[in-house]
């Protein structure tokens, strides 16, 4: 259910374009960002990134972490959850399989010197989700890093 309470939404609930990174630069020595920007998206079932990058020097990557909440506010305990990579394990008759996840990190490796833009998804999240940030560091050239833009597009 869409809590109407929450400033960053309008008349007809979330809206579905939204600023997840304001263009400007990394932080310095490979940190993730310390501040990200929170995205109402209750009820939302997707979410795709468009993403601008300007390495600082040749060889500059960016990584990028996407966190969703279930609560529409912070709370006691655990707030921000990683969304995960799983792979299934084959199958064999009479034999337990050992399937894997872990948390997903997505790296852009820029190709050039003028600012790449890219797009990743659309990412599946669950309807009961009430927020999503995506948490960005420069993982290539940690000295010098690039810089980033993020919009957000949920459907």
């Amino acid at each position: 259910m869409t809590n109407y309470l929450l400033s960053n939404l309008d008349v007809v609930g979330v809206k579905p374009w939204q600023t997840a990174r304001s263009n400007g630069a990394l932080p310095a020595a490979g940190a993730f960002d310390g501040s990200p920007i929170e995205m109402y998206c209750s009820g939302m079932k997707t979410v795709t990134l468009y993403c601008s990058y300007l390495r600082g020097l040749a060889g500059g990557e960016v990584t990028l972490q996407i966190q969703s909440s279930p609560h529409a506010e912070d709370t006691a305990g655990a707030n921000w959850f990683t969304i995960t990579l799983y792979d299934a394990d084959d199958v064999a008759v009479g034999a337990d399989s050992l399937s894997q996840f872990q948390r997903e990190h997505i790296q852009y490796s820029a190709t050039g010197a003028t600012a790449e833009s890219f797009t990743f998804g659309p990412i599946h999240i669950d309807g009961d989700v009430q927020r999503l940030r995506v948490v960005a560091a420069e993982s290539g050239q940690v000295g010098n890093p690039g810089s980033l833009e993020v919009i957000a597009k949920f459907a």
